[in-house]
């Protein structure tokens, strides 16, 4: 199994990104809140060598780039059945759109289940691609991202600026 870690330059600071295998297994911003602390002056943003890292970066490329609105690449994460439903359910969220935490349980089919959906949301190791930025709360504010809010708040505003043509203000 071919395992590979880089760092890519997003316009929100790096990421890491890991695979496992034929699959995308982590993409977490560096110095965040569920990222790894370093020194991002220190990092080392080799080439990809595996074919899945380099269409990850591709992609990731194009999304920023306002070209890409929907990600076409095998994603792998380890948790329970529940956290894979919440995770798939994510990946069915439009472009450009939100929808709450209530609104992402009642899409799995467990309206009482909100508290677990938002801890499942949290537990997203591949953000981005698997959307967990556009789960925000019932009154309509950003609440919660691994990311940290400024970036949950770019990424947001980045995508109804490409989908609507008009910026969004949390």
């Amino acid at each position: 199994m071919n395992i590979e870690m880089v760092y890519y330059k997003s316009p929100l600071g790096a990421l890491e990104i890991r695979s496992s295998g034929n699959a995308i297994s982590d993409v977490l911003f560096v110095n965040s809140w569920k990222g790894v602390k370093v020194d991002e002056t220190t990092l080392s943003f080799v080439k990809p060598k595996t074919p899945i890292i380099k269409n990850c970066i591709k992609q990731l490329d194009e999304y920023f780039a306002g070209t890409r609105k929907v990600f076409s690449i095998h994603t792998l994460q380890t948790g329970t059945d529940f956290q894979q439903s919440v995770w798939a359910q994510l990946c069915h969220i439009p472009f450009g759109r939100t929808i709450s935490y209530l609104e992402l349980s009642k899409k799995i089919g467990n309206v009482k289940a909100i508290r677990a959906v938002g801890t499942a949301n949290g537990n997203n190791s591949v953000c981005i691609i698997v959307p967990c930025h556009r789960v925000i709360g019932s009154n309509g504010e950003l609440v919660g991202y691994g990311g940290d809010l400024w970036r949950k708040k770019w990424l947001l505003e980045h995508e109804a600026k490409i989908a609507n043509g008009v910026q969004v203000l949390f």
